[in-house]
């Protein structure tokens, strides 16, 4: 829903980052990077992702303000740290009980739904190079590496769209004659 965002960017994510009907920020990660110009990431804002900043958004909704009310500001790097890491940890604990009662049996976690994110795109035929602007990668090949293999169902439906011209030549000559 939102580019597969990792924890820390949404913690971090503030009032001034919805631009219109967008939201627009730069990976965090970057932060520590040698990266000069860095590219941000713009994801529509769906009426889902909306309800959600509704229900869940900080009351204060000032420029500098964080949307969701887990960061806060004074902060040292250790407590932002710490508190990442507890917003992480809750998030996968909750994640985990969902997947018992849906009785999925993998495990699931932020970076899973990252992954799956990328992967449910490639699926439907989304280039390689706009997921890697979506997750914003400077690499493509971090991004091919988030990409799951495609299974064999998925191997011969790609295989049969590749002869599928036949069927409708067949369906030609047989008007013809």
């Amino acid at each position: 829903m939102v580019n597969g965002i990792n924890v820390k960017d949404m913690i971090f994510l503030r009032w001034k980052n919805i631009q219109g009907e967008y939201l627009i920020f730069e990976r965090s990660k970057t932060d520590n990077s040698t990266r000069n110009n860095p590219k941000p990431i713009t994801v529509f804002i769906t009426e889902d992702l909306m309800e959600i900043i509704k229900t869940h958004g900080n009351i204060n909704r000032l420029p500098q303000d964080f949307i969701f009310p887990l960061m806060q500001t004074g902060l040292n790097p250790l407590e932002q740290f710490n508190l990442l890491n507890n917003v992480r940890r809750l998030i996968n604990e909750v994640m985990a009980q969902i997947a018992i009662e849906l009785k999925i049996e993998k495990k699931i976690t932020t970076i899973v739904t990252r992954h799956s994110f990328s992967t449910q795109l490639k699926r439907s035929g989304v280039s390689t190079k706009y997921i890697q602007e979506a997750l914003g990668h400077s690499n493509i090949k971090t991004t091919e590496n988030y990409l799951d293999s495609f299974g064999k169902e998925i191997k011969k439906e790609y295989a049969g769209r590749l002869t599928s011209f036949k069927d409708d030549l067949k369906v030609d000559v047989e008007f013809i004659i």
